[in-house]
């Protein structure tokens, strides 16, 4: 029968969303999380840039804008900076666990 469509539109997804790739300010303005927040979570470890030189603009992949909008909703329900950083981490395990099955099923 080889791929329905649905598979198919699932692994544009995917090569798309591994693709996307967005500026610090950008990600502010989709966010709606201030640039200096961003900075702070990604000195505590809690999000990664894409950037490796120091002064060049951050960017920032899918991920890593999701883990940011799941740890301002975290924050928003008033848990505490850790604790919403320690669920996301969780939560974000357990989308990639998905993720991973779910590409090898649109892969065969």
């Amino acid at each position: 029968m080889g791929k329905s469509k649905t598979d198919k539109d699932l692994s544009f997804d995917f090569d798309f969303l591994e693709k996307l790739v967005v500026g610090i300010g950008e990600v502010a303005q989709i966010t709606g999380i201030p640039t200096r927040q961003i900075r702070y979570w990604e000195e505590k470890g809690i999000i990664v840039s894409l950037t490796e030189e120091e002064g060049k603009n951050r960017r920032y992949n899918y991920e890593n804008i999701k883990k940011m909008l799941l740890v301002k909703e975290l924050l928003d329900e008033g848990y505490t900076l850790d604790a919403s950083a320690e669920k996301v981490k969780k939560r974000m395990e357990l989308i990639e666990e998905t993720l991973t099955k779910l590409k090898k099923k649109s892969s065969h």
